[in-house]
């Protein structure tokens, strides 16, 4: 009876394979590594967050049914045994184990999952729609995934227009001086690249530079499989 049942199971699975139905239950595992030479406090969301000193790793699984994830650094943080505080970049709250998005300037690793979704892919991406605190490399380790290492190593911080500096970080112009024309909040949006965007993605062309950015370098993996992804702070 319960080989009879499994084959059931395998010829469900078959026919709905296209559909993503039965062959869709792996969790994604992420390394996040600081390889800073000062000390960062890792988030995630989903996921929380971590105090890494430097060669520092955590690792974070990610569940199946979740579709989107980010991770980002924050800086110079201090938290009580509570695990309340605050960061210069990066803060989620004023909680070590954060449950919300940081607060801009951060730079994002950003992992997206199709894997419910006829499209059956998992996609990863750096983004600075949200500015840069520090740099960063996202890149899966498996040879099934295509597009490879994307990072943005450029020391930013120290080159940001003047109007853009933020303590420890340098911020997006959406963040600055809202508006469509920088945050592309309308509907119907034809906002485009703008000179700020343009210095971004100047200094890392493999990261998006604004929300309707349409040249960004990302990473893809079939969906339905583990895998397991790498996070470097300070590559």
């Amino acid at each position: 009876m319960e080989t009879k049942m499994k084959m059931i199971i395998m010829n469900i699975c078959f026919l709905f394979s296209l559909l993503s139905f039965c062959s869709h239950t792996h969790a994604a595992i992420f390394e996040i590594r600081n390889n800073c030479d000062f000390t960062v406090w890792a988030a995630a969301v989903p996921g929380g967050g971590q105090q890494l000193n430097q060669t520092d790793v955590w690792t974070l699984e990610v569940k199946p049914d979740v579709t989107n994830a980010r991770i980002w650094a924050r800086t110079n943080c201090n938290f009580d045994a509570s695990g309340r505080g605050r960061c210069e970049t990066g803060d989620c709250g004023g909680l070590l184990h954060c449950q919300a998005y940081g607060t801009p300037p951060t730079t994002l690793a950003e992992y997206i999952s199709y894997q419910f979704d006829i499209l059956n892919l998992d996609i990863g991406d750096i983004s600075l729609t949200d500015g840069f605190n520090v740099p960063i490399e996202f890149s899966p380790t498996s040879s099934e995934c295509t597009g490879g290492n994307i990072s943005c190593k450029a020391d930013i911080n120290r080159q940001c227009p003047k109007e853009l500096k933020a303590p420890g970080g340098c911020n997006n112009p959406c963040t600055v001086f809202g508006g469509d024309r920088y945050c592309c909040t309308a509907r119907d949006s034809s906002c485009g690249s703008t000179g700020y965007s343009r210095f971004f993605k100047n200094m890392c062309p493999y990261a998006y530079s604004y929300p309707k950015d349409i040249a960004p370098v990302v990473f893809t993996c079939p969906g339905g499989t583990n895998y397991n992804y790498t996070v470097i702070f300070c590559p």
